[in-house]
């Protein structure tokens, strides 16, 4: 009896530009069925020139512009599901932190514990930046890493204009925006 995941085969291959070098990159997107989420579109690239990656995930079903919203109390909450789409802003106003996409931003799936590691990622790559005020930065890497440890309690906000992104978790509310509204 084997445990392995069944191959899935790309709905979709196309050769497009690589931004990074201009050379050909192939990108191939997946449809997927997850439990609770429905289903799910995996785009997944790679340049043959210079190796550039780009992913994307997205839920397939759209809601129209959206706010979700989860109130992080404890450490229960941090395993909650986060699909974001590349599309989709995150923010976490307590903790001073803002995650807007730009011309390569990249969807993905995670918990709300994996986007505070991606978070202090880039507190840490900017640590021996000269620009960086050294106390501001300690204080807000401790912040989110008690945050990370359950120890201190946050707002989880993702905006999201295609409506595509999700919080699973029976605490998350979402509220409908206007096209045009998203901050």
């Amino acid at each position: 009896m084997s445990d392995s995941v069944p191959q899935t085969k790309p709905v979709w291959t196309v050769i497009v530009q690589c931004p990074r070098c201009g050379g050909d990159m192939q990108v191939s997107d997946y449809i997927y069925e997850m439990p609770i989420v429905g289903k799910v579109l995996i785009s997944s690239g790679k340049c043959v020139k210079c190796g550039y990656r780009h992913s994307d995930a997205r839920a397939m079903e759209s809601h129209g512009p959206q706010r979700l919203v989860l109130r992080v109390e404890g450490p229960e909450d941090l395993n909650a599901l986060v699909i974001r789409s590349s599309s989709a802003s995150i923010r976490m106003p307590e903790l001073g932190v803002e995650i807007n996409p730009g011309p390569a931003a990249q969807g993905f799936i995670t918990t709300v514990e994996g986007v505070l590691d991606r978070v202090l990622q880039v507190l840490d790559a900017l640590r021996d930046d000269p620009d960086v005020n050294k106390e501001e930065w300690a204080r807000r890497r401790r912040e989110v890493v008690e945050a990370k440890e359950g120890k201190r309690k946050f707002t989880f906000i993702i905006e999201d204009p295609e409506g595509v992104s999700r919080i699973v978790s029976d605490k998350a509310e979402r509220e409908r925006l206007y096209s045009g509204y998203i901050a």
